[in-house]
């Protein structure tokens, strides 16, 4: 197909066609028979032409300019026109020159949609857009980039302006969509003026963003918004200029506000909940020669309906806290960034200063307000600091882990408090859930509680993550070395009800071996897992992990390993699994990295798990899980009939005893004490029981003299019988000795031969200091006889007990 352009000279219009960028000449334009790439046609031509393709818009572009003198001439103010008729289907662009003078403004005026300013580099939906450039002189300065469908319906500028309609080869657009008009010099670069109607958001920049606002320059943003809607303005990414006078700031001109213009820096937070239109301007400064800066800003404004609850604030008294922060954010803040075109939520300290994010320090009380119609998108993070500066002093106290009761009444939704909590060297810090306890959530041992505890242990070099945790598990205590952080996470809505039964408790210790130690006291009817920390990654190398696990005394545990190795190799030193129990002579269990975990076993007393890494080779890592059980202890039917039976002998051996000494009693003669100072009476393994010699003390003294038993060498009658002689006392002179005497073992008895039937003595009790052995006196026996026994009683002298054994034998 052929194409014939014809333009007239007082349209003073340019046409252009061009390959576009990048693309090779595989088509070509012809003109009369000459091909050729470009063609160019000025005003006054006609030119007739044809493409050697079928498909000219993949290869070229077209651009129509028209240059518009209004200093030298009249302007041709009203609509503007796309002009001329009849060109090919390209993808182009109408340019509109327009010179005019900085003694006066032109007004660009957009039909309805309208236009919204997109950031560089951005695209519109249907590929229309315009740009808007002013030029004052020989200076050219980006007003923006705007797309159909917005707020912005109209923009003033000083001097000339050069308009920019981009359009695909396929769109329909007939007309320009704009007028352009005369004004009255605006003493400033630029007016944009913006009509929001409804609930809406519009983000907007300063000229030649991203690169700087002009030197000491001024514009301003109109924004008409119906008095009975509020808006608010954020600052989403702005940067300063180095300035040598002046100061760069914005201005606000509120309604019902008695000090405008209200001035605010571009790092203050911006007025908020504004009833009604207003005004925002942008003041430049005079830069620095040599280090200029720039000057830019990207701000939005949202309008929204009063809020049912605007004026409901809610107390949050923060000052009896202490080294604590709680913010206030939209949900998925920070990582996340919402769209302009989400519906907002506000969070205010005052009427005029909210944002989406507010953060309150402790050591204060706060009124605040929400401008939200759900808060259910809202969201808080709190954190909290501990750390101990004197150490006798934090060691004597408990501190609880709770929640304030000043976070969980506010109407938005927890999500996560963190504690910090920093030790000094040689001390650590024990978490205990002393009613609770803790579960560590394993993939065979899911929380499902509203709430967990994420633990983690750091040093400035490492990091190592404990695991993650919730309530109602088995273990009472952990105790971990360096620095550690603690991060409650929510889930839903129960935690408000859980909140109240929280028993968290964190206090500092005396430094321990391990880098962690658990204390387990599991329920005698659950099967509880454990896994090593910096799951699935982990441990890092060298560091041993510990736990003990509490066994009740009438049940047995039961031990297991989820797999049967370690699974690494080590590079430097040996990995490690030792299992211990805690009682008197118990063998500990070791095995190392290149051996078979211990098999399932079962565990009487409580017992010590201690996992210890080596620095494993690439690609290797230790990580181990174990499992543990309960079960009642059974008593063995053997064990029960050897007890009864036991019981029986005894009480057999008790009653033969018992008849024995009946017989032996109504037989014996009276007995005779005689004393014996070649014996020893110190009990063996008691050498401290005596704390005074023998010289020092009177364990030689007799405290009472039965009537029935006399000294031999004492007494002695004409008749020869035995009489006893009543209160006399001789003291002892023979040798004393150091000890106390004791008496000789029976195994040194040698000459006695005793029966079945034989009663053997009663064992000595500890109290019993003297040993005395008793005789008979016979009848006729002579003094000398005594004196003679006395010194050689070592070998004569016989008890009571061992004579009358002998008679019997002989019997």
């Amino acid at each position: 197909a052929s194409f014939t352009i014809s333009l007239r000279t007082v349209d003073n219009i340019t046409v252009m066609i061009k390959l576009r960028p990048g693309v090779s000449p595989s088509c070509q334009i012809r003109v009369k028979n000459v091909i050729r790439s470009e063609l160019k046609i000025k005003p006054g031509e006609n030119v007739t032409f044809t493409f050697t393709c079928s498909t000219p818009e993949k290869y070229f572009i077209m651009e129509i300019q028209k240059n518009i003198d209004c200093v030298l001439g009249p302007c041709p103010f009203g609509d503007v026109h796309l002009y001329p008729p009849g060109l090919p289907r390209l993808n182009r662009t109408f340019i509109w020159d327009v010179k005019a003078s900085t003694k006066a403004g032109l007004e660009l005026k957009f039909s309805t949609p309208w236009l919204r300013q997109i950031e560089p580099g951005e695209t519109c939906p249907d590929v229309v857009s315009y740009n808007i450039n002013s030029s004052i002189d020989t200076a050219t300065v980006n007003i923006g980039t705007f797309c159909r469908n917005g707020s912005v319906s109209r923009i003033k500028l000083l001097g000339g302006v050069i308009m920019s309609l981009h359009l695909p080869w396929d769109s329909p657009l007939t007309t320009s969509g704009f007028s352009i008009a005369n004004r009255a010099s605006i003493k400033r670069l630029c007016i944009i003026e913006s009509i929001l109607k409804g609930e809406s958001s519009i983000t907007l920049m300063s000229p030649n963003y991203p690169l700087g606002f002009p030197e000491d320059e001024l514009m301003t943003w109109q924004f008409v918004i119906p008095s009975n809607m509020r808006a608010s303005v954020f600052f989403h990414n702005y940067s300063l200029s180095n300035c040598e006078r002046k100061e760069e700031r914005v201005e606000y001109y509120l309604p019902g506000s008695l000090s405008n213009p209200e001035v605010f820096k571009l790092s203050d937070s911006q007025p908020a909940n504004i009833a009604g239109s207003f005004n925002l301007s942008l003041q430049g400064c005079d830069q620095d020669a040599q280090n200029p800066g720039i000057l830019r800003l990207l701000f939005q404004v949202v309008v929204q309906h009063p809020q049912v609850d605007e004026n409901v604030t809610h107390l949050v008294d923060l000052s009896k806290e202490w080294n604590m922060t709680v913010t206030i954010h939209f949900e998925g803040w920070p990582s996340r960034i919402p769209l302009m075109s989400e519906p907002i939520c506000l969070i205010c300290k005052n009427p005029r200063t909210c944002d989406r994010v507010l953060t309150l320090v402790s050591g204060a009380v706060y009124k605040i307000s929400f401008l939200c119609k759900d808060l259910s998108r809202l969201r808080i993070t709190a954190e909290k600091g501990i750390s101990c500066v004197d150490i006798r002093w934090c060691q004597r106290k408990i501190y609880s882990l709770l929640v304030p009761k000043v976070i969980t009444q506010l109407p938005i939704r927890l999500h996560k408090f963190i504690w910090k909590l920093l030790a000094p060297d040689l001390i650590n810090i024990e978490i205990t859930s002393p009613s609770l306890k803790l579960q560590q959530h394993v993939p065979e041992q899911r929380c499902n509680t509203s709430y967990s505890y994420s633990i983690v242990s750091a040093t400035p070099e490492t990091e190592l993550n404990v695991g993650v945790f919730c309530p109602g598990g088995s273990i009472e205590k952990i105790q971990m070395r360096n620095n550690i952080t603690i991060s409650l996470k929510t889930f839903g809505k129960g935690f408000l009800n859980e909140s109240n039964h929280q028993d968290l408790k964190m206090s500092f210790v005396p430094h321990i071996k391990d880098e962690c130690t658990f204390t387990v006291s599991p329920d005698p009817k659950a099967k509880v897992y454990l896994q090593t920390p910096n799951w699935p990654y982990g441990l890092p190398p060298y560091v041993s992990i510990s736990w003990y696990v509490i066994v009740p005394s009438k049940q047995v545990a039961h031990l297991g390993f989820s797999k049967d190795r370690m699974g690494i190799a080590c590079e430097t030193g040996r990995a490690y699994v030792n299992i211990k129990e805690e009682t008197l002579g118990a063998e500990e269990t070791v095995r190392r990295e290149d051996e078979l975990l211990p098999e399932p076993r079962n565990m009487y007393h409580d017992f010590w798990v201690n996992v210890s890494n080596c620095k494993p080779v690439d690609k290797t890592q230790l990580t181990l899980q174990f499992w543990v059980t309960f079960a009642d202890k059974q008593i063995d039917l053997g064990v029960i009939i050897a007890v009864v039976a036991g019981a029986g002998v005894l009480m057999a051996i008790g009653l033969t005893v018992c008849c024995v000494k009946k017989k032996k009693k109504k037989s014996q003669n009276p007995m005779v004490g005689v004393y014996n100072p070649n014996v020893n009476t110190q009990m063996p393994g008691k050498q401290g029981l005596f704390t005074k010699g023998r010289k020092n003390n009177e364990s030689h003294v007799y405290a009472v003299i039965d009537d029935a038993m006399v000294y031999g060498h004492l007494l002695k009658e004409s008749n020869g019988s035995v009489a006893p002689e009543v209160d006399v006392y001789r003291p002892f002179d023979g040798p004393i000795g150091s000890l106390p005497p004791s008496p000789p073992p029976f195994s040194f008895r040698k000459d006695i031969k005793c029966s079945p039937n034989t009663e053997e003595p009663l064992p000595l009790t500890d109290t019993d200091h003297d040993t005395y052995t008793f005789a008979h006196q016979k009848s006729g026996q002579s003094e000398d006889n005594g004196d003679t026994n006395e010194k050689n009683n070592a070998d004569t002298s016989t008890s009571l007990l061992e004579n009358k054994e002998q008679d019997d034998l002989v019997e």
